[in-house]
């Protein structure tokens, strides 16, 4: 029952932040999902809720989509999933959430420090390709398109739309091929069953957030969120190592 109810908690406030910034899902749930499943379940429940959330919301907001700028960081994406899936399968996953938390503590040091880059078709394919890796190594592609589309000062509504596009895309490659290679189980889609109220009443409370919020409340509230999420896998994943 523990277990329930913090999981309607995470998948509540996790759906609230993916209808209100476009990313917030992946970034506030992968890290707690860690915490109550294994790590294909987590993974797995997280990208089959991301899956509904993204087909709910982006048929709305169909043409705030930057389609090149999606076409670019969507074929880097797929050039990075397999070398992200032989991460996840020999690699220490605490390591490499030690290695994410920093570089999202780091990066989002600079993005507040006012650091801006130029958006070329080149970075568009590179970021892409790290989000590849990221999605089939620990289920969070969003950190680096976040960090890049801030950096180069892209509106929100192009941000939201544009990365709920790529995460439609994205998490269904990563779902076919997880599945293929590692399986599954009926934990991982009972709980994404449950899952679907919850990401309704949060998709909801998310969009009326989200017509609320300038673009200068938009910006501080990404660099709150990239910082919070890096400290936390920081200070779990040294936890997990030092037992």
């Amino acid at each position: 029952m523990e277990t329930i109810v913090i999981f309607i908690c995470i998948i509540l406030v996790a759906s609230i932040l993916q209808a209100s910034t476009g990313f917030g899902f992946s970034i506030m749930a992968t890290p707690f999902l860690l915490m109550l499943f294994l790590p294909q379940e987590a993974i797995q429940i997280n990208i089959i809720i991301s899956l509904i959330i993204s087909s709910i919301l982006v048929w709305k907001i169909r043409d705030d989509i930057d389609k090149v700028l999606l076409k670019r960081i969507s074929l880097g994406s797929i050039v990075g999933l397999p070398f992200g899936f032989i991460i996840f399968m020999f690699s220490n996953i605490t390591v490499i959430k030690i290695v994410v938390g920093i570089l999202l503590i780091l990066l989002t040091l600079l993005l507040v420090c006012k650091f801006k880059i130029k958006a070329t078709s080149n970075r568009d394919f590179i970021v892409g390709g790290i989000s590849g890796i990221l999605t089939s190594s620990i289920g969070m592609p969003g950190p680096p398109l976040i960090l890049y589309f801030t950096g180069t000062s892209i509106k929100k509504e192009q941000l939201r739309a544009t990365n709920l596009a790529f995460f439609l895309i994205i998490f269904s490659i990563s779902l076919v091929t997880q599945i293929l290679f590692t399986g599954t189980n009926i934990l991982i889609w009972k709980y994404s069953l449950y899952a679907i109220p919850i990401v309704c009443t949060g998709l909801y409370i998310g969009q009326i957030i989200f017509k609320k919020i300038n673009q200068q409340i938009f910006t501080l509230f990404t660099y709150i969120l990239l910082i919070c999420t890096g400290v936390f896998l920081l200070i779990e994943s040294l936890k997990s190592l030092l037992h």
